[in-house]
């Protein structure tokens, strides 16, 4: 590795055939360009769908419908209602449950006036744990406490949509008051998002409120719209969920097999199915790549084996006077390393800078999507390719080396 004069012959040998230095360098140049490429594609892809999931990645959500089964002398067809009673029992007998926030919403027509403007927002009845489902932003003030609950409190916290269409852009809301169908609630938060989807962009236009409240001041009486749960640490959304519905479907006797009477959503599952996703495309990518270099290096080893055959009178010189036959080996695979370690670096340095590039363009001009965004490259992935590109120079270089080692002096010096 530090003989001066070895290096010397692998930079002349290199020269001596430039075009066929090149041609032979590009098949590996490419493979790796290609694996680094794809997988800044890959991991831009990934983070444009997950910039937008603004909800927790185990959560469960339970809804109720009609049944479609008699079941017990009912007859099918019949409104499932949840609840405060349902809430209760969920609480008391699973206890897999880490989280559980029973939701309302407020429905019909009606706007929400403040200080002569009256708009249309949504409206949703919530407990202070609905933040650990949903994740947001509290930009001032707070969100829902237990107090609030328990009190039966008429605040309100408000989004950002909400805040800019009621108030002047130099008010602060904290502490005055909405108008929600005749009723007045003390705004005590505001919120914005993390994200910027078109869902969040309507979740922005939302206002929550103590659930007990708006059972209370709406005559919703004991009513309960759906669950949001969240499992215990190291427990499967999909035991939630099941066990929930089987609790609820006891309750509220419905069929075993009546699989319309409640309805539900496991965002677990869709989670790990976009996963799967992403790991499909970076083992394509993988496997693409890895037969691209595989060819180049193909290309490698066969030009090394050329290499070999016009040197055969050069190896048998240096084997005549003396030379081990390790020294011819190292020789070959060193050149064989080389040849391939460059043309994979530069590879390596193309693909990182054309992300790189692709990354600055989206940012400096504002074409982030939901479906694309800030595409990276793992440094893993560049160790990786190092260590595929050592492989790869090994592997090219191995058979050359040993062919040349084995080389007959006396052959070898008759050799035109």
């Amino acid at each position: 590795m530090f003989d001066l004069d070895k290096w010397q012959e692998i930079y002349y040998s290199l020269k001596k055939h430039k075009v066929r230095t090149a041609l032979t360098a590009f098949g590996v140049f490419w493979g790796i360009f290609m694996l680094v490429v794809l997988m800044g594609a890959g991991n831009g892809l990934r983070n444009g769908i997950m910039q937008d999931f603004d909800i927790a990645k185990n959560a469960v959500f339970v809804w109720s419908n009609q049944t479609s089964l008699p079941y017990l002398g009912l007859q099918p067809g019949r409104n499932i209602r949840f609840k405060n009673g349902d809430f209760d029992a969920i609480r008391s007998t699973i206890n897999e449950i880490k989280v559980i926030t029973p939701r309302n919403s407020l429905n019909g027509n009606f706007r929400v006036i403040r200080a002569g403007k009256s708009v249309s927002f949504q409206v949703y009845g919530d407990y202070p744990e609905y933040v650990e489902v949903k994740p947001m932003v509290i930009t001032s003030g707070r969100f829902i406490n237990q107090p609030d609950i328990d009190g039966h409190r008429k605040i309100a916290v408000i989004g950002a949509q909400v805040k800019h269409r009621l108030y002047e852009s130099d008010e602060d809301p904290i502490g005055t008051y909405i108008e929600i169908k005749g009723i007045h609630f003390k705004v005590v938060g505001t919120f914005d998002s993390p994200v910027r989807s078109d869902d969040a962009i309507d979740d922005l236009q939302t206002i929550y409120i103590p659930n007990t409240t708006m059972q209370q001041a709406f005559n919703q009486g004991e009513h309960i719209g759906w669950f949001g749960f969240i499992p215990q640490t190291g427990v499967p959304a999909a035991i939630i969920e099941e066990k929930v519905k089987l609790l609820l479907g006891q309750r509220h006797k419905i069929h075993p097999e009546d699989r319309s009477a409640l309805g539900s959503f496991n965002v677990e599952k869709e989670f790990q199915e976009v996963q799967g996703l992403f790991s499909g495309i970076k083992a394509v990518s993988w496997l693409v790549s890895i037969m691209t270099i595989i060819a180049g290096v193909v290309g490698v080893g066969n030009i090394m084996l050329i290499i070999v055959k016009e040197r055969t009178k050069e190896f048998g010189v240096r084997k005549s006077v003396g030379a081990p036959p390790w020294s011819i080996v190292s020789m070959i695979m060193l050149e064989s390393l080389v040849l391939t370690g460059l043309a994979g670096y530069l590879g390596l340095l193309a693909g990182v800078g054309l992300v790189e590039l692709i990354n600055y363009a989206m940012i400096e001009f504002d074409a982030q999507s939901e479906f694309f965004a800030n595409p990276e490259i793992d440094f893993k992935v560049s160790l990786a390719a190092l260590l595929v590109l050592a492989l790869a120079g090994t592997i090219a270089g191995i058979i050359p080396a040993l062919k040349a080692a084995q080389t007959n002096p006396v052959i070898a010096l008759r050799d035109e």
